[in-house]
């Protein structure tokens, strides 16, 4: 699960919960890697595997950790019931930003899949997604004149990544990038575990004009393996609820607003 569905998992600690993100966002990753990240040993985290298990949150294989059965699919439901009311207002929120006719980019995620609902009634968008649900959304509505781009799917989500990504990203010019967030590093730097999504993120902000990411308030306290940019490239983050004073205070250093919707 990601950090979204992990944060809605009741008894479990906050390392516990971080490895369920972690298994959700790679599909598998090792005892090893896992006690390198959280500094214990290998086995305290076979036990924190065996506990996630037991409630049926993933799979353990030899050396490791997976999804449990169907966990893309199950996964997915459950973050689309996390936080869906503030979800709709950070969606809303965006839309009032984006003017008609803008080019913008559409990142993966449920949040910005609340976007994307929200700008349906946009004219004359140019949009350009990495995800398939997103540009679902789009023609379920009858919207049909939407980029997607190449790539590899990866998750149940239809995230789009690898070369075919990048380089299809790389042959536009946005006006806005809409990037949805896993984490912040100590100095409100957003991040990431996915390495081939945060290289598809990086090749949108590269070609945007304006930056804005999207996180719910489960997002604050959850961090990453890797940043997505330094907190300088964006312009904004929209989030549903106030932030800790660490994250209001580091993204005002480095000059990002935050809009609480």
């Amino acid at each position: 699960m990601s950090s979204e569905d992990a944060s809605g998992a009741k008894g479990l600690t906050s390392r516990q919960q971080q490895i369920l993100a972690i298994v959700q966002q790679v599909g598998f990753t090792t005892i090893e890697t896992l006690a390198e990240r959280f500094g214990v040993s290998a086995q305290t985290v076979r036990r924190d595997i065996i506990q996630l298990q037991a409630s049926n949150y993933l799979q353990r294989f030899h050396g490791g950790a997976g999804l449990a059965s169907g966990g893309y699919r199950s996964a997915y439901a459950q973050k689309l019931m996390v936080a869906p009311q503030g979800k709709q207002r950070i969606g809303a929120a965006v839309a009032e930003i984006v003017p008609p006719g803008a080019s913008i980019f559409l990142d993966v995620g449920t949040t910005v899949e609340a976007v994307a609902r929200a700008l349906l009634s946009k004219p004359g968008l140019r949009v350009v997604t990495s995800s398939v649900s997103v540009a679902q959304i789009f023609c379920n509505h009858r919207i049909f004149d939407v980029v997607v781009t190449g790539g590899s799917t990866r998750g149940a989500n239809g995230s789009l990544v690898g070369q075919a990504a990048v380089a299809c990203i790389m042959g536009f010019r946005f006006d806005y990038a809409v990037l949805g967030l896993n984490g912040f590093d100590d100095d409100g730097s957003p991040m990431d575990f996915d390495l081939e999504k945060i290289a598809v993120r990086q090749a949108a902000i590269s070609r945007s004009g304006q930056v804005l990411g999207v996180a719910d308030s489960s997002k604050f306290d959850q961090t990453s393996t890797a940043r997505i940019a330094a907190p300088g490239a964006f312009r904004m983050i929209v989030t549903d609820a106030e932030p800790p004073a660490r994250l209001r205070e580091a993204w005002q250093r480095t000059g990002i607003a935050c809009l609480v919707a």
